[in-house]
């Protein structure tokens, strides 16, 4: 089956001809094909975006907004199982993740419906100003077309992250999803057409990131950048935006780590380290692939982690029971191998995994992964690897701790698990990230802010604050007293 590129509510064909093959990761088999978009089709993508901001729908009250952002929510609930299928057998994450996924972002919609309706309460925000010769409000509008370019690792809720707030903010999108995983995107903007969106103010052009996400990023027509993925071509995309001043928005990398004090609970807390290293096969810009282990108790959490590790199962994302499915690609799966392959040649010590599982001979499987004996140089403490590796270090205290947390140029996220709910909220105020998680991991709160610090990004995500994003403060000023300024010497009229 060859899909078509979602343009001003049609579906079109990609102007090259040309698609990109859509592999199961589980098998390594093709199973459907997106066009392989490219400058034109993002030109026509951008052409309709504009047409129906200007048009109106930077026009519509927030009340009108949010009828249609509750019916894509209605839409993706009534189509719960059919995204959740898609999402992995394109992605290869287990079933249940994929439901979570879809309900989290039903949920995203409504809750981006209620911020709508907030805006046309806010009004025009005044001032309070000292004197009564002006008056200044604050208007709150639209920054217009927003090219969104999102990843593989979580596409339906990459899309949503950026599309939901967008559309409640009156802004219209250009999407251009992950090569490797464009399928549900393409299927979200058929149910989000369906709720009544008006032509033009969602628009998915698949294609490849030097084609098509290079033509996004430059394109004139375009007002904002969000982006979400690596840190290089982060840093690829703020240089290139720069050249308009387009605005942009930035959740990037992380090597994100995991503190681990001598009183937790032996148990919970390696649930919690393994659930943060290898959920979605340790695919997460968030997980915690750095666990920083209180000395004292580190043998022994060790050897309980990989009993946990190795009991994990694994297999393709729709199989009965399965815990982790495939790397996203094949391209991915030798990133990944090459980085365990470099901690063996610095001398970390391979505790369990680092090979494909037995009796899984196709797709692009990798068991869980854990080094020992890591030190603060070698690549695999300080690269972000997107995959399930972990590496292990001891400290002897807290200072300690903070110390090696903090000795890297990511800054996204961090996790204390102790029973000392003191020292736990201490040391994450302590620590440089923009999100942190006490005696939990990897807990996404949709109206909480989601984004990092340093290397990680920039801008924030999800809540009132992704709202935000998408809006533009707009001052307005009114001279309230009679006559002139009476800063000049007025001449006398002429008679």
């Amino acid at each position: 089956m060859k899909r078509k590129l979602f343009i001003g509510n049609d579906w079109v064909a990609g102007k090259s001809g040309k698609h990109i093959d859509c592999i199961d990761p589980a098998s390594g088999e093709v199973f459907d094909s997106v066009p392989a978009g490219g400058p034109a089709d993002i030109d026509a993508a951008v052409s309709a975006a504009r047409q129906a901001f200007d048009r109106g729908w930077k026009r519509t009250t927030g009340a009108e907004r949010a009828k249609i952002l509750r019916a894509i929510s209605a839409g993706i609930t009534a189509n719960r199982e059919r995204l959740a299928a898609l999402e992995t057998r394109d992605n290869g994450k287990p079933l249940p993740e994929s439901f979570i996924d879809v309900d989290t972002i039903a949920q995203i919609y409504e809750m981006y419906a209620g911020l709508a309706e907030g805006l046309d309460a806010r009004g025009e925000e005044a001032l309070d100003l000292p004197g009564d010769a002006i008056r200044s409000t604050v208007a709150y509008r639209p920054i217009g077309v927003v090219g969104m370019i999102t990843p593989w690792n979580f596409p339906l809720e990459q899309f949503t992250w950026k599309v939901a707030p967008a559309l409640a903010a009156g802004c219209c999108a250009v999407v251009k999803p992950s090569e490797y995983t464009s399928l549900s995107a393409l299927e979200l903007a058929g149910i989000i057409a369906e709720a009544g969106l008006p032509a033009g103010v969602l628009n998915v052009v698949t294609g490849t990131g030097p084609e098509a996400g290079d033509a996004l990023v430059r394109h004139p027509g375009v007002d904002k950048i969000s982006f979400t993925g690596s840190t290089a071509t982060g840093k690829h995309i703020m240089r290139t935006a720069a050249e308009d001043l387009k605005r942009v928005s930035l959740e990037l990398g992380g090597k994100n780590p995991v503190i681990v004090f001598d009183d937790v609970d032996i148990d919970a807390g390696v649930e919690w380290v393994a659930f943060g290293a290898f959920v979605n096969q340790g695919q997460v810009c968030t997980a915690t692939s750095r666990l920083l282990i209180h000395a004292p108790i580190a043998d022994r959490f060790l050897k309980r982690l990989v009993e946990v590790a190795q009991g994990i199962r694994i297999g393709s994302g729709a199989a009965e029971g399965v815990k982790m499915g495939p790397l996203v690609s094949q391209v991915q799966y030798d990133k990944v191998m090459s980085h365990i392959a470099a901690g063996k040649k610095a001398g970390a010590t391979l505790l369990t995994g680092g090979t494909r599982p037995a009796g899984l001979g196709k797709g692009y499987f990798l068991a869980p992964t854990i080094f020992a004996d890591v030190t603060e140089n070698m690549s695999i403490w300080t690269e972000e690897i997107f995959g399930p590796v972990l590496s292990v270090m001891r400290f002897e205290d807290e200072d300690e701790a903070i110390r090696l947390a903090n000795d890297t140029p990511y800054g996204l996220a961090a996790t204390v698990l102790s029973k000392d709910k003191d020292r736990a909220e201490r040391v994450a105020d302590a620590l440089d990230t923009g999100i942190t998680w006490q005696n939990c991991n990897n807990m996404v709160v949709i109206q909480a802010p989601w984004g990092g610090v340093k290397k990680s990004g920039m801008g924030r995500e999800l809540g009132r604050w992704g709202l935000e994003s998408f809006l533009e403060p707009k001052q307005k000023t009114r001279w309230l007293t009679a006559g002139s300024l009476g800063w000049y010497d007025m001449p006398a009229a002429a008679e």
